[in-house]
């Protein structure tokens, strides 16, 4: 399988996401799985690029050609293929994939994931999507989405369509079933 990994550029963050990232790679790896992702060399994307290249994966990077500067991208790539706009980026990351993973990361990162699960909350794509909530990351969304839930804004029925895991081969053994 070839796996997105959604995740932060940022370097700043605490180490146990980074550390965290880069074992899911390694995982993903020794498991046989490809990474598709969006090319940086930093912070959760270079994380898991990091990972997997330890492991002897694939890594395809997907990024707009504005992101072609001195340390941004990942010389870890196997492919890279480069985009005009995010947009477009997004589309082909989404296509190549075989699944979503969500790493910790910021806005970039919760548009990339509220994307995929609209799509898969649709019926437009019966790809896995799964949280992979590192630390307890995405505890504050996941109360967040379940008060849009009580206050009926989503519906129970999202549930079935997101899963969560803290543990690296727990979510990719969910990937492999689903």
């Amino acid at each position: 399988m070839d796996l997105c990994v959604f995740g932060a550029a940022s370097d700043t963050v605490p180490q146990v996401y980074i550390t965290q990232t880069e074992h899911l790679g390694e995982r993903m790896a020794a498991r046989g799985h490809g990474l598709v992702f969006g090319g940086g060399s930093t912070g959760m994307m270079g994380a898991a690029a990091r990972g997997l290249s330890l492991g002897g994966g694939r890594i395809t990077g997907v990024a707009p050609r504005f992101f072609d500067r001195p340390g941004v991208l990942s010389p870890l790539c196997t492919e890279l293929i480069f985009t005009d706009t995010m947009d477009e980026r997004k589309g082909i990351m989404e296509a190549r994939a075989d699944g979503f993973i969500i790493a910790p990361g910021g806005t970039g990162t919760l548009d990339e994931f509220f994307e995929v699960l609209t799509l898969r909350s649709l019926g437009q794509t019966d790809k896995p999507v799964a949280l992979y909530n590192v630390a307890g990351f995405y505890d504050g969304l996941l109360a967040f989405l379940r008060g849009m839930e009580s206050e009926r804004f989503i519906q129970p029925t999202l549930w079935r369509h997101l899963a969560v895991f803290d543990d690296a081969d727990e979510l990719l053994s969910f990937m492999e079933r689903s």
